[in-house]
């Protein structure tokens, strides 16, 4: 049995001004992970056995991003404000169905 029953990590790697890569944290990943946090918290869903949201350097998918991945089904997300987030929380997260309109 995993630690947590899902594990989200958002890429919140931030390259700086003028660099030849976009960066998902320029794309306010940062905040999108914040309100994930929040959002599991409040819904009673953190802890141990439960689900954890992390904050991961450069996952590598920039020129897609803001990214996010869920596992342990390694299902990968793009995303555009907190209405997506939620959504991947509320369908994929509580209710174990990816949400198809936001895989990459």
């Amino acid at each position: 049995m995993s630690y947590y029953e899902r594990h989200v990590f958002f890429c919140t790697n931030d390259r700086g001004e003028g660099a030849e890569r976009p960066s998902c944290n320029r794309c306010g990943s940062q905040a999108a992970r914040d309100h994930a946090k929040q959002r599991v918290k409040s819904l009673g869903l953190a802890g141990e056995g439960k689900v954890r949201i992390n904050s991961a350097g450069c996952l590598d998918r920039c020129e897609e991003g803001p990214v996010c991945v869920v596992y342990p089904e390694g299902v990968w997300y793009t995303y555009v404000d907190t209405e997506d987030v939620d959504e991947i929380i509320d369908s994929h997260v509580v209710g174990g169905k990816p949400v198809e309109r936001l895989k990459i």
